[in-house]
Formats: C-alpha cells, sequence, structure tokens
C-alpha cells in the first residue's frame, strides 16, 4: 500500500523549535563525551533498486546495544536525572530496544529502572534489560498493555515515565528522546545531501526525527518515505484522516514496529513534512534482511524494512519521487539481528 501524501507543506520555524540540525549538533556534543560513542558506519549497497544504489546507516553495534535506541531512551534519561537528581526509579514500556536503552541510562545515573514487556517480546531482550540491572515486568499480550502497566507505576507508585511515544499533555520526555535520534542523521550527513530518505517507522519517533533534521539541513527537496508493516500502518492511517487514530489490531512479526497508535509529535510532524508512506509485508522485510546479509549488513527484519520500503515501492511512487539511478537514497539500519524464541 502506498499513499502520497496530499498535506505536504515546508518546514516551519515552529518545526525547527520542536526538531532539526541544532538539536543535532547539541545533542551530538554530550554523546560525543560517552565512552562508547562512536559514530556508526554507511555502508553502500549498489544496485539495491535496480541500479540504484544506497547508503545503509547501520545502526546494529550503536555504543553496544544493538540498536538507533541506544541515541534516545538514554538521552532522555540523562536529561531527566540532570533536572530532578536523586529522583524516583525510571519506567517504560518496550517492545525490545527502548527498554535497553532506559536501563543503560538509568544504570549510569546510578537510578532504579523496571521495564514492562508484552508477552510477545523475545526473552533475549528481557535476558538483556536484566542484565543491565532493570526489573523486567511482563505486562499483558501486547505493547497497548505494557504501556497501560507503565502508566499505572507512573500514576500509582510515583516512577518516572520514560516513554518514546507522545500524547496530550505528555511530550516533553519524547520529544528528547527523538532530539537523541537525531544524532545518527547529523552523522551521515557529513557525506553530504541526500535526495531521499527512507525510514521505518513504529510509533514514528525515528521518522520524525529524520523529516525534521534533513528539512533544517537541505530544506524542503529531499524526499521523506516513511515505511510501516502492513500489520501496523498507523501512521499512514492517521496520515489519511489528518488527526492521529488508533488502528484495529493486525498480525506482523515485525515486533518492534507493531504499533496501533502514533505518537501525536511524531504525526504533527509526518503529517505535513513526509511526502509518502508506504507498508510492506512480514516477507518483504525478511527478504531484505537476507539480501543485506549478502552485502555483509546484519539486520533484522525491523532493522532491514526501510530497505524494504525501497525495494517495494511501485514505478508511478518512483516517478513521483522523481527516483532514479541518480538519486542519493538514505537508509536506516536499525537493529541487528534478534535470536528467535
Amino acid at each position: 500500500m502506498e499513499f502520497l501524501n496530499p498535506a505536504r507543506t515546508p518546514y516551519t520555524a515552529d518545526d525547527r523549535a520542536l526538531i532539526g540540525a541544532g538539536h543535532a549538533r547539541w545533542a551530538r556534543a554530550r554523546f560525543a563525551r560517552h565512552p562508547r560513542y562512536r559514530p556508526t558506519p554507511l555502508r553502500t549497497v549498489p544496485g539495491l533498486a535496480g541500479t540504484l544504489a544506497a547508503d545503509v546507516k547501520d545502526e546494529s553495534g550503536r555504543m553496544g546495544l544493538g540498536s538507533f535506541k541506544a541515541l534516545g531512551g538514554a538521552y532522555a534519561v540523562h536529561l531527566l536525572h540532570e533536572r530532578e537528581p536523586g529522583g524516583a526509579p525510571f519506567v517504560c514500556a518496550s517492545a525490545g530496544n527502548h527498554g535497553i536503552s532506559v536501563a543503560s541510562g538509568a544504570a549510569e545515573a546510578g537510578v532504579p529502572c523496571v521495564v514492562h514487556l508484552s508477552e510477545g517480546v523475545p526473552e533475549t531482550f528481557a535476558d538483556r534489560l536484566r542484565g543491565l540491572g532493570a526489573e523486567v515486568r511482563r505486562s499483558g499480550p501486547d505493547y497497548e498493555a505494557s504501556m497501560a502497566a507503565a502508566l499505572d507505576d507512573a500514576r500509582t507508585h510515583g516512577l518516572r515515565l520514560v516513554s518514546d511515544s507522545s500524547w496530550p499533555g505528555y511530550t516533553g520526555i519524547p520529544l528528547d528522546v527523538m532530539r537523541g535520534y537525531t544524532v545518527l542523521f547529523d552523522e551521515a550527513a557529513e557525506t553530504g545531501p541526500y535526495t531521499h530518505v527512507v525510514v521505518q517507522a513504529g510509533v514514528g519517533g525515528l521518522a520524525a526525527a529524520a523529516a525534521g533534521y534533513v528539512r533544517d539541513r537541505w530544506g524542503d527537496r529531499p524526499k521523506i518515505v516513511v515505511v510501516e508493516p502492513e500489520g501496523a500502518p498507523c501512521l499512514t492511517e492517521s496520515a489519511r484522516a489528518g488527526r492521529p487514530v488508533r488502528i484495529p489490531g493486525g498480525h506482523t512479526t515485525l515486533g518492534r514496529l507493531d504499533c496501533r497508535e502514533p505518537s501525536l509529535l511524531a504525526h504533527r510532524l509526518l503529517g505535513h513534512l513526509a511526502d509518502l508512506y508506504v507498508t510492506v509485508t512480514d516477507e518483504q522485510a525478511g527478504a531484505a534482511a537476507r539480501l543485506l546479509a549478502g552485502h555483509g549488513i546484519a539486520l533484522s527484519g525491523c532493522g532491514a524494512a526501510g530497505a524494504a520500503g525501497l525495494l517495494a515501492l511501485t514505478s508511478s511512487a518512483r516517478d513521483a519521487l522523481r527516483l532514479d539511478d541518480t538519486s542519493r537514497v538514505l537508509l536506516v539500519g536499525t537493529e541487528g539481528p534478534v535470536e528467535p524464541e
């Protein structure tokens, strides 16, 4: 499914106040003081979509945590801890990677952390969380149930919620998370401007970070493509409706992208900054992961979903995006392989 965004309008000063290149530079300067911080590699894959070459930002080794999420949750935790030193424990819901980032930041700050996982999150993630000192609680059959449990902990027991999604009345911490993600785009930008950025989305934080950074750095000419699982197209359907909507439960094995409701901030930004939305099947994501593995880039299906979206574009979508063999395309390999249950 493809949806060309009819609400596309220029980047504004209000957008820049939320997220842009300035936030990326500030966050990157802070990360530069971290002993595990290193820019992740940018790997060029020739002929990825016909004659087109694409650069893949390989986040699988990010700060030893295995995904781009290392730039978000831990960053927000440190900022929150500086504002409120000696505060209550942190709590979050996670499909895996966000919780690892929050737990890592909490451990560095010396503050306890509780992470709620749904029953479907692989035990691999739970083991890694426990290794970081987090208390892991299995809470319900899906992400929504684990999020409800984290909210209850925050409201009932006074724990500090660190979510990568936002909603009315809760935007400050998710915005810090998104600003952390912009670091990876600032790293990639050192090779020069891109004509197209194709990025996968769950609640939309990474995609919105990409859109905000790219528009601020290179203006309105680059095309932004948002890729979602066929079973969980919450951003696509919200763009169609012109407002955030909750979609009915579908099915996807792309667990870290399996989200039924978008982040409010992400929808606000992508609703007018994204050019095209495209959905991919689990099989297409798996095929893209195998293709990239043949080029020495080891990713999960979620990690390769952006590449799957690029490969899935129809000729009409490519024409609308002015995508041809002269284009410079940036993809994000968001996470390394995840061991099966």
